[in-house]
């Protein structure tokens, strides 16, 4: 597979996934103010913006509409949701004969409706109704694209991409919770938070499940990141970039592979064989921040393979 493809499908399918991240937790903060004072509402928008990688602003400077508006549609953002969407278009458009005509029509329909959106009018009228079909749609294309797209080299890269944004944000997410949350003193309160940070994963009900209601901290930590099933824990996704960059490997049959998979198996036997205590006891940041290093890493490696590799690079293959 060309090079200017693999790169293009990865990215469209990052950016989707970063879409539908910052998507849902906008819309889980948005319904939690509902029930907390402003000054909670200011505490939790500053976890938001540190988990998605946004300078984090004095709490007296924070305004929840302002930062919808720069997390939704700002286009001069761009992590916001109406930019990752219009760079997803963009990577598909310079692919279009790569993905089916089905993907394509699912993404440019998204996309659409996002540029006719207008933050003034959905503040006033509904603005988690605009989220929600954000989030609907993003999961429609991936319903999509498993149906209709060949499961080879390409449909990898998009799997690799959709899954290693995935894990980087899911564990940035869950390392800035942990790391604001010792402040909170109100018990009432620290439930509020949990539930959002669960449902922020869309981890609320299967967590309930796995466990009981009772919400627990190192519960909490060892769903979001060890629980081998849940779609969303951090473990789930490295075993798919892990199984993804194997499958890659056997298409390209390139003995150059091996480095970025073992990086990949690396991480695949942290989330494997870790322990919750342990974790806990050894630093959940520390941890967590080795989780998001070697994602980084993973990106790297891969696109010197796949992407930037010298022509000498690729004849030696």
């Amino acid at each position: 597979m060309l090079s200017r493809v693999a790169d293009s499908l990865y990215w469209m399918s990052r950016y989707l996934e970063r879409a539908e991240h910052t998507g849902r937790l906008v819309d889980v903060h948005l319904n939690l103010m509902l029930d907390q004072s402003a000054a909670s509402a200011e505490q939790r928008w500053s976890r938001v913006l540190a988990a998605l990688g946004h300078p984090v602003a004095p709490l007296s400077q924070i305004e929840p509409y302002a930062l919808a508006q720069t997390l939704t549609f700002d286009m001069a953002n761009h992590s916001s949701v109406a930019a990752c969407i219009s760079s997803a278009r963009e990577n598909a458009r310079q692919v279009r004969e790569q993905i089916s005509s089905e993907m394509w029509e699912e993404l440019n329909r998204l996309f659409h409706e996002v540029k006719r959106a207008d933050m003034e009018n959905l503040w006033e009228t509904e603005p988690l109704e605009f989220l929600r079909v954000v989030k609907e749609g993003v999961h429609l294309f991936h319903g999509v694209t498993d149906s209709t797209m060949s499961h080879g080299e390409g449909w990898q890269f998009i799997q690799f991409g959709r899954y290693i944004e995935r894990a980087s944000s899911v564990a940035a997410l869950i390392d800035v919770h942990f790391g604001f949350f010792p402040a909170v003193a109100s018990e009432a309160f620290d439930q509020v938070e949990w539930i959002g940070l669960l449902r922020s994963c869309t981890a609320f009900e299967s967590y309930c499940k796995v466990y009981t209601p009772e919400l627990k901290a190192d519960r909490i930590a060892e769903f979001l990141l060890l629980n081998a099933e849940f779609p969303h824990s951090v473990r789930f996704a490295v075993d798919r970039v892990r199984a993804s960059l194997e499958a890659i490997q056997e298409f390209t049959n390139s003995r150059k592979a091996d480095h970025v998979s073992r990086l990949a198996g690396r991480l695949r036997a942290l989330l494997g064989y870790g322990q919750i205590h342990e974790i806990m006891v050894g630093g959940l940041h520390s941890y967590l921040t080795d989780i998001q290093r070697q994602c980084a890493e993973i990106n790297r490696c891969a696109h010197e393979l796949y992407v930037s590799y010298p022509v000498e690079a690729a004849l030696e293959a």
